[in-house]
């Protein structure tokens, strides 16, 4: 796989590279990220990108950011979803979710969050990198699920417990707390708090600085911090997906 047939291939991510750092910026129509569910969704893209940048040898490190002074915050009111039960719908949601995740955890190389601001609906995409950076004005949350009326089950059901533990999981789910960058920093979340005007420029340093090790040795590297949460995943998605599904399908039936 090369960088040229996969560069322009999305609606909704645009890439860079130099020197084998690959720069990934998830964006809505050139601003910042929403995120949808359509076929030219970051829900769709996401993993079919993260499936296709792994196949690229010439990837040595990926940072992956948003657009503007977000992360994602919002769904795309702007987009036309088929009927939430039609049964394809559900089907592809399901694949995409299983995809989404496991490719991220895939991805053979190191990847880097820089979290540009606040991340409340699908935060675990820069939970999930091995170096997590994020601006000052940066805050984490999951509102895409309880306090939206759905079962947090494409995922976070398992990263929340494991970064927070177990009671501060749950009550992060359940109660859509918010925790600032300062607090993230302090519970472990996050490695680094920086100003915004520094923080992808951060990220390119420690990429540079892992791009110039040797490439087997951080490979592997990667194989080793990662395993533990693939195993998890692997385990855990498909199940946690379904649950989300038939609490919508149970609802939308009464």
């Amino acid at each position: 796989m090369e960088f040229a047939e996969y560069a322009d291939r999305y609606e909704c991510i645009a890439f860079s590279r130099e020197g084998g750092v690959l720069e990934m910026r998830m964006h809505t129509r050139g601003g910042p990220a929403k995120w949808g569910t359509t076929l030219k969704s970051l829900h769709a893209e996401l993993g079919d990108a993260f499936a296709r940048l792994s196949l690229d040898r010439e990837n040595k490190v990926v940072i992956l950011t948003g657009t503007g002074d977000l992360f994602i915050t919002e769904f795309d009111d702007q987009e036309v979803a088929p009927e939430p039960d039609n049964i394809h719908m559900w089907a592809r949601i399901h694949q995409e979710g299983m995809e989404l995740l496991n490719n991220l955890l895939a991805v053979p190389v190191p990847m880097i969050a820089a979290v540009n601001g606040p991340a409340t609906i699908h935060a675990e995409l820069a939970m999930l990198c091995d170096i997590v950076l994020a601006c000052e004005n940066a805050e984490f949350a999951d509102l895409a699920h309880v306090p939206n009326g759905t079962v947090p089950g494409d995922g976070v059901h398992v990263v929340w417990p494991m970064l927070l533990g177990p009671n501060r999981g749950r009550y992060f789910l359940l109660s859509g707390e918010r925790i600032g960058a300062a607090e993230a920093k302090q519970l472990g979340l996050v490695g680094e708090v920086l100003p915004a005007d520094r923080l992808l420029a951060r990220a390119h340093e420690h990429a540079a600085r892992l791009a110039a090790l040797p490439g087997p040795m951080v490979r592997h590297t990667r194989a080793v911090l990662i395993r533990e949460l693939r195993r998890r995943m692997i385990d855990e998605l498909s199940s946690g997906l379904a649950h989300e599904g038939l609490a919508i399908a149970s609802w939308q039936a009464r």
